[in-house]
């Protein structure tokens, strides 16, 4: 098979071959060229040593010189382009304690992760594939090179790197990698929160981030996510519900669109289901207040995985209020949108609707003919233009400071009563009419 390579990177590869080199594309480029995709980065490894590829090519940036790694720069791109090496015992589950070089290709192939990304390419050669990469790509395996326990004892990061490319790729867990992963699972609480956030977010944005289950079922969410282990211990017995909370989640993350912060409210909306479960006298369980203990829950699990603040102030929101069923009125539907945070409210609303089809189809027509409702009102909100916020009142503090208002707490809560009012009448969000009003509670 000959894979399209674009013009600088042929250029580089021929380039360290007329130097007297060897030279190929290496890893996930050559694995995305197979599926039909488009690589986002053409990884390129070498027999040259880093001072070598220093020497051939005149602007190159050293940015992992000790691991063998040189960026060439190309009419300002840069190409990684690595030194064939042999990696040294690893000391901390992340990094070899030593980096050797060598100049033979199959010996720096052979200490990747899986065989998938274990494939090298140049158009005089072809693919190097010597751990069955093509075929465990054809079948929808992911398979670990060589032996399944050393890898993931040397970067335990690969195991949820396996479970995410599972989900990414559509592929299933070789029975060998598998048993490897369940046996060092504990050895994912040496990774850094950084890291498994990273290859988290890349699963559940993903075609299948119910593939988190693989994560379950071997025993890393243990580590990372315990939270979700006990939704997968908690059952739902109610007429809305036909799985367990865990499996109401899994199944709700696909009704979804793959927006980080959408997929990672269906994770996260159920969690406080487990703390708030109770049973009345006729079997049926109940969960009151799981929406604020989840918020709270929602808050400490993002933290604890590094996330952003933007990202957990609105999960954490669309947790809180993920089960709100305002009426479809105008009002009500002006002063939730506000309660909420008008720019997610439209969020909310996939949210929801992902819930609702996660659940038992008792009542799911009625359920979703409801939220239909509510979305035209919001629609016609949003076309409206009404006033939403303090900012977008036709008055502001400056106008209360003409009318001889002294700054302070009176100030405040008169702007807010203006905006209630407001809230309830849009079509008076008018600048002679508020003034008015202020001048008549004088």
């Amino acid at each position: 098979m000959k894979i399209d390579l674009p013009q600088d990177v042929r250029f580089i590869l021929e380039t360290i071959r007329e130097a007297g080199y060897e030279a190929y594309v290496v890893g996930g480029c050559v694995r995305d060229c197979l599926l039909g995709k488009k690589p986002v980065d053409w990884d390129i490894t070498t027999s040259a040593l880093p001072h070598q590829i220093k020497e051939i090519f005149p602007k190159t940036i050293d940015t992992g010189i000790q691991h063998g790694t040189v960026t060439v720069m190309l009419y300002g791109e840069g190409y990684e382009v690595t030194t064939y090496r042999i990696d040294g015992e690893y000391e901390d589950g992340r990094h070899p304690r030593e980096v050797a070089f060598t100049g033979n290709l199959l010996e720096d192939l052979k200490r990747r992760d899986f065989t998938i990304n274990a494939m090298a390419y140049n158009e005089r050669q072809g693919i190097v594939d010597a751990f069955g990469g093509k075929k465990d790509l054809e079948e929808g395996i992911i398979r670990c090179v060589g032996n399944a326990l050393s890898r993931f004892e040397e970067d335990a990061l690969r195991l949820m790197r396996a479970v995410r490319f599972s989900a990414q790729l559509g592929c299933r867990i070789e029975e060998e990698t598998a048993a490897a992963m369940r046996k060092m699972a504990p050895g994912l609480a040496q990774v850094s929160a950084e890291r498994i956030q990273v290859e988290l977010i890349k699963l559940l944005t993903s075609a299948h981030p119910d593939y988190l289950r693989i994560a379950w079922e071997n025993g890393l969410t243990k580590v990372f996510l315990p939270e979700f282990d006990k939704a997968m211990e908690t059952p739902q017995n109610h007429p809305h519900h036909c799985y367990s909370v865990g499996e109401h989640i899994l199944h709700s993350l696909m009704a979804v669109e793959a927006d980080k912060v959408l997929r990672l409210t269906m994770l996260l909306h159920d969690i406080g289901k487990p703390g708030t479960r109770h049973q009345d006298e006729n079997g049926i369980d109940h969960f009151y207040g799981h929406g604020d203990l989840g918020e709270k829950m929602a808050v400490a699990v993002l933290r604890r995985l590094k996330m952003d603040r933007d990202t957990i102030d609105k999960v954490s929101r669309l947790v809180k209020y993920h089960d709100l069923r305002p009426k479809p009125v105008p009002k009500v539907i002006r002063k939730v949108m506000v309660q909420v945070g008008p720019q997610i409210f439209e969020r909310l609303l996939k949210v929801q609707k992902a819930d609702i089809l996660a659940q038992a189809v008792y009542k799911r027509e009625e359920k979703l003919e409801a939220l239909e409702a509510i979305e035209r009102v919001y629609k016609e909100v949003v076309e409206a233009g009404d006033c939403l916020s303090l900012k977008e009142m036709a008055i502001t503090g400056k106008d209360l400071l003409a009318l001889g208002m002294q700054p302070g707490k009176e100030m405040g809560a008169v702007l807010n009563r203006l905006f209630e009012y407001v809230l309830e009448n849009p079509e008076k969000n008018r600048r002679d009419i508020l003034l008015s009003l202020v001048q008549q509670q004088k």
